[in-house]
């Protein structure tokens, strides 16, 4: 529940900051990466800290080394965060982290049906509608990113 509360808080804390009249932060696109970068920060940091083991428990048994593959996700969901902190990486990095939610998803799956998580939201049901607000959040910022380019390539 942490990460959907962090990618809420700090999306309407930039939306709001935006409304304000904060320089660089009116359209919501930049405010959804804001939400999603800080997300992927924590849940990244979380490979390493305070949840690795549980992580590592996470892995389907089919795959091997569980210990590299968290912290393989953990370093690629840092790079991504910072990614979608500069404009012209950010629907590169939006689309890597959206396509590494669907490669994770089974993680979640098996943890889930295995009961190796046994907090209320991490059952199947909280988990997988958390996810799809998740992978939502990336394909929100590609397709912005993919329409502001068309309609400049049109005007210009």
């Amino acid at each position: 529940m942490a990460p959907l509360i962090i990618l809420l808080v700090v999306t309407l804390a930039l939306l709001v900051a935006g409304a304000g009249g904060v320089r660089g932060l009116k359209p919501w696109p930049v405010a959804v990466r804001g939400g999603l970068a800080a997300m992927f920060v924590a849940t990244g940091i979380a490979h390493f800290v305070g949840m690795r083991e549980q992580l590592i428990s996470m892995v389907p048994p089919a795959l091997p080394a569980p210990g590299l593959l968290v912290t393989v996700t953990g370093i690629l969901e840092l790079v991504g965060a910072a990614g979608l902190l500069w404009h012209r990486t950010a629907p590169w990095a939006a689309g890597g982290l959206g396509l590494m939610l669907i490669a994770m998803f089974p993680a979640n799956v098996y943890a889930a049906l295995e009961g190796i998580l046994t907090a209320a939201d991490d059952q199947l049901v909280p988990r997988t509608a958390m996810q799809v607000v998740f992978l939502a959040a990336t394909v929100v910022v590609v397709v912005h990113h993919v329409r502001a380019r068309r309609s400049r390539g049109v005007a210009g």
